[in-house]
């Protein structure tokens, strides 16, 4: 523990995830700890991420139970869908967890300041007109959605815009194909928009295994939304009634009401005085840290998506409790980045531990096994979704290198296999495991026959 030569002993710029986690870590371990915050407490998860998304993809999928009901002897009267009332019901729960954030922190002792935090030098932060200084800085300031130029790029909103749209567009046009274009464009589909989504790729999810990004974009194709994939965006061109032309590089026009530029985030790293104290970003501008989470700079140090390694709020809360309990005498715990799972909240889900097939066949030789299915709840609903589940194993090892699902729920039942993986599990140990029958989930324990080559789906 150090001295205390400073005002404290940690100060946190940022009281996101990843900075409150450690802010209340460092606390509990008995150091003295500031955090500032100019914005809502909780970053992005809390106000323009995870959790307000999470909430639309919920009134979203009421759309298909409604539906599905049917199937099942319930007579539904024609839904109505009121906008107004969901947003007002996310702000409600919103602000409750930025009082929630705010309470964490006053119990552990954590002193907060509100104000944007600007580094003077290693051991000092300014905040407004105050000086703060501290034996160690955590830098732990997020990032924000990014968007490439190109003319009429200001008639687009970014994902942050989204959560406050005074009423719901009848038509919307999503540019971009990761995380937050496939899970905007199925809430905006799943509450009755008229949705497209444009990327360059042939297929969305860049990064993840080919099976899950083909099965998903059949699926959206089945709900509805139209998929331009293989195409450039030429331009945006507002028109005289308010609406939006979206041209296209062959140019096609699709007119929409919104248009959401989901083409990436970048590091929050501007105007908090990195240049003037010497630390290094790279060439997206994260921070860049070593192995410890040490910046350039000694006694500074950065988590979470400002370093631009994986932008995952539980990456960011693993990696905020190891620095602190590192740096102020608890249990030394490094965080792993072998086999992160994670799930993409489109519709149907996906969920995903461990390395993709592609990945695995360029470390060695691999056995796969695949299963794509009806589930049985859409045997009665009618529903035309099949469910993809797949496993990735070691041909020398019997190591079950990655676990992979396009279904329903698939967020939920990957966090087992998750456990798993970590574990080293064996092909044979999930073949020894019984299964819950009858579920989807009892698929990754019941797949016995390996496929003797790979599949691929195209646009």
């Amino acid at each position: 523990m150090p001295e205390h030569d400073y005002d404290f002993d940690y100060y946190v710029i940022g009281a996101g995830s990843g900075g409150v986690r450690s802010a209340r870590i460092a606390a509990a371990l008995g150091a003295k700890v500031g955090i500032c915050e100019d914005d809502r407490l909780g970053g992005t998860c809390v106000n323009v991420g995870c959790v307000p998304k999470k909430l639309m993809v919920y009134a979203a999928g009421y759309g298909d139970d409604l539906e599905d009901a049917a199937g099942f002897g319930w007579t539904v009267e024609p839904p109505r869908f009121d906008w107004a009332a969901l947003i007002a019901a996310k702000d409600k729960e919103i602000a409750r967890l930025n009082a929630v954030y705010g309470r964490l922190l006053r119990n552990v002792g954590v002193t907060l300041h509100r104000g944007r935090g600007v580094l003077v030098d290693a051991h000092t932060v300014r905040v407004g007109e105050e000086l703060h200084t501290a034996q160690y800085i955590l830098i732990a300031t997020g990032g924000h959605p990014w968007t490439p130029e190109f003319p009429g790029v200001e008639h687009g909103v970014v994902s942050d815009a989204v959560f406050s749209l005074p009423e719901l567009p009848k038509r919307v046009v999503v540019i971009g194909s990761g995380y937050i274009g496939v899970e905007f464009a199925g809430i905006f589909n799943g509450l009755g928009s008229e949705t497209h989504m444009i990327y360059r790729s042939p297929l969305p999810l860049r990064g993840f295994d080919e099976d899950i990004r083909g099965s998903l974009q059949e699926e959206m194709i089945k709900r509805g939304i139209h998929i331009f994939c293989n195409t450039h965006l030429d331009c945006l061109e507002k028109r005289p009634d308010g609406a939006i032309d979206v041209v296209l590089e062959d140019q096609e026009i699709i007119t929409a009401d919104l248009v959401l530029l989901a083409t990436g985030r970048v590091p929050n790293t501007q105007g908090l005085g990195l240049e003037a104290v010497g630390i290094a970003v790279g060439e997206r501008g994260g921070i860049l840290v070593d192995d410890q989470y040490a910046t350039s700079v000694p006694n500074v140090f950065a988590v979470g998506d400002v370093i631009d390694k994986i932008q995952l709020t539980p990456v960011a809360l693993a990696e905020g409790m190891s620095l602190a309990r590192r740096l102020f005498g608890g249990p030394n715990q490094t965080v792993s980045y072998e086999a992160i799972p994670t799930a993409v909240f489109s519709q149907p889900n996906v969920g995903t531990v461990g390395i993709s097939e592609e990945e695995a066949r360029r470390r060695g030789p691999v056995r796969i096994y695949r299963s794509h299915f009806r589930a049985m709840k859409h045997t009665l609903s009618g529903r035309d979704e099949r469910t993809l589940m797949k496993l990735v194993v070691d041909a020398d090892t019997d190591r079950v290198l990655g676990v992979h699902m396009v279904g329903p729920e698939a967020g939920e039942i990957i966090q087992g296999f998750a456990v798993a993986i970590t574990c080293g599990a064996t092909k044979a140990q999930f073949d020894a495991t019984i299964g819950i029958h009858p579920t989807a989930a009892e698929e990754f324990v019941t797949m016995r026959t390996p496929e003797p080559e790979p599949s691929t789906i195209g646009c």
